[in-house]
């Protein structure tokens, strides 16, 4: 997720350079031969790559909307785990036999594994990695048995929250709200994942792209008047910004995969962890690094 911070136009540049190059090549040899057949080629009226870029124009809007939609979404599913967490935890504090508190900090710490083994799913890593603080050595092994980490993960939870009931721990009112949290934790995780397998169609980005080239072409024979080192700059310029926003709506429509404008889950997970661990009073809690980058994951 980007902050408030100035960003570095090397990123930038690294987003469009490949596209940019292309406009360059294009807006030589347009102008070239423009120039070599001019009393072949008929002037262009502005009002042809006027249109056209107009119709780009719309067809951006549409995607960086649906785009937003989905970053959005991604983002409201993450604020939601935050908040059954927090009321998960308290739940268990409040309906659990207080003689069970060994029961308690297991699934919480059960629930943190969760969280960040989601959040590694997501980014196509092994969710099963990195949750030794959190999980006996024999529920990693049993949950990397699974190709569904994290749903092995809220299984354990599930189980054990059933035995307490049977151990008559746990009232049976209580059990059904807590159990509702659980269907919330799942009804989560089903939508993130909805998120990452859609993929928004391929073909609408070539087609935008071959757009932008053919508004290039036209506006470079509209201004063959004009001199070259003022038309290849003012091409180069125009079609940046085309670029810049298709490549944001790009990045946007996959908030899980691991870029700069992701959500930040991995920092999520951490706010979920200590506020987890401060209601359970205990004393390793993670520490807040001091961020260097313009963004966090």
């Amino acid at each position: 997720m980007l902050l408030r911070k100035k960003i570095p136009f090397s990123y930038i540049f690294k987003k469009v350079r490949k596209e940019l190059l292309y406009v360059l090549m294009i807006g030589l040899v347009v102008y070239y031969i423009t120039t070599v057949f001019r009393n072949v080629i008929p002037e262009m009226p502005l009002g042809i790559p006027a249109f056209l870029g107009t119709a780009i124009s719309v067809i951006l809007s549409f995607k960086l909307n649906q785009s937003y939609d989905r970053w959005w979404e991604a983002r409201k599913i993450w604020g939601n785990i935050v908040n059954e967490s927090r009321s998960f935890v308290l739940q268990l504090q409040s309906f659990v036999s207080g003689s069970s508190r060994d029961d308690i900090k297991k699934i919480a710490f059960r629930h943190i594994a969760w969280c960040y083994s989601l959040s590694k799913s997501l980014r196509d890593k092994d969710g099963a990695q990195g949750l030794e603080e959190f999980l006996d050595a024999d529920e990693i092994v049993q949950i990397s048995k699974h190709r569904n980490r994290h749903l092995a993960i809220l299984q354990l939870n599930t189980m054990h929250i059933a035995r307490l009931r049977d151990e008559d721990k746990l009232n049976i009112f209580s059990h059904v709200q807590i159990n509702n949290t659980l269907v919330n934790f799942s009804n989560a995780m089903g939508m993130a994942e909805r998120i990452k397998t859609t993929v928004f169609p391929v073909t609408y980005r070539y087609f935008l792209h071959l757009s932008i080239y053919l508004f290039l072409i036209t506006l470079s024979i509209s201004l063959r008047d004009i001199e070259s080192y003022f038309e290849i700059p003012l091409l180069l310029v125009i079609s940046a910004a085309f670029f810049l926003l298709e490549k944001t709506a790009s990045h946007m429509e996959n908030p899980f995969s691991n870029l700069p404008t992701d959500t930040a889950m991995t920092t999520i997970c951490t706010t979920i962890e200590t506020n987890i661990k401060q209601l359970l009073n205990e004393d390793a809690i993670p520490s807040v690094a001091e961020q260097e980058t313009f963004y966090i994951l």
